[in-house]
């Protein structure tokens, strides 16, 4: 979702708000009952009136959840193969790493910070009016190292298993199945065996965070656009809620309920 749906929650919010404090006004000044029909002016009985003080509680609680608990996104690539694919719906907790205010974003509340390991949902940093998917990396002050398709976390090499060849959505004749163990996280990755290593090492400045896309040689990411900063983060993706397979045209039930580690 991009912030002009924000923005624009944000002032049906406000609209909706003044409407029904004006009818709960209104109504306390008629002894605390609202109005007769009889009585009232056309300009009290507008339906907009009424739709307003109606919507209010609903827009205002959507606002709450979405801007402050959890909010829905959709997978739009295929950048975090095997994680999630291309067409799962997943939600996102809105105060894993602190409440935010909606539209500013600026944090009010901090609960902590990124790991590593976390798949999280943020403000892609050349254009925040989108949203990206993926796995953190690095936290501010690692030495990141990328060799020979292995990573290597100040100084560390990451565990890998091999689990043979990947079949499964975007499936290629090169690309491998593995499991990797970033810290206490175990997931899966791919890797194509036939594109460019596309070695690097880099430090993780203070205040930003280098993230990765798990489907590894088809991943816009930190290797190519840079850490992500702290305030970019919008929370930690947890769970598949649905999810659509693009090819066959159907739901694919097997998906739904799954967590995201």
């Amino acid at each position: 979702m991009s912030l002009d749906f924000e923005l624009l929650l944000v002032v049906l919010t406000v609209v909706t708000g003044v409407v029904w404090g004006w009818d709960k006004w209104r109504q306390r000044r008629a002894g605390g009952q609202p109005l007769p029909v009889d009585d009232a002016s056309p300009i009290e009985l507008a339906w907009w009136i009424d739709l307003g003080r109606s919507l209010f509680p609903v827009i205002l609680a959507v606002l709450v959840i979405r801007s402050f608990l959890f909010e829905p996104f959709r997978i739009p690539s295929g950048s975090m193969i095997p994680t999630l694919y291309n067409g799962d719906f997943i939600l996102v907790n809105k105060f894993s790493y602190g409440l935010r205010l909606p539209v500013l974003h600026k944090e009010i509340i901090d609960f902590g910070e990124p790991k590593r390991g976390d798949v999280v949902v943020f403000r892609y940093p050349l254009d925040t009016s989108q949203d990206y998917i993926k796995r953190v990396i690095g936290v501010p002050g690692d030495h990141i190292v990328y060799r020979d398709k292995r990573l290597y976390v100040n100084g560390e090499p990451i565990r890998q298993m091999d689990l043979g060849r990947y079949t499964g959505p975007e499936q290629e004749p090169d690309a491998l199945l593995k499991r990797e163990w970033l810290n206490d996280v175990v997931h899966p990755i791919v890797i194509n065996a036939a594109s460019p290593d596309r070695d690097f090492e880099y430090e993780v400045p203070p205040g930003n965070y280098f993230v990765m896309g798990d489907n590894r040689d088809r991943s816009s990411d930190s290797r190519f656009w840079g850490p992500v900063p702290a305030g970019n983060m919008v929370g930690r993706a947890f769970l598949i809620w649905m999810s659509w397979d693009p090819e066959g045209f159907g739901v694919n039930w097997t998906r739904i309920g799954k967590k995201i580690r």
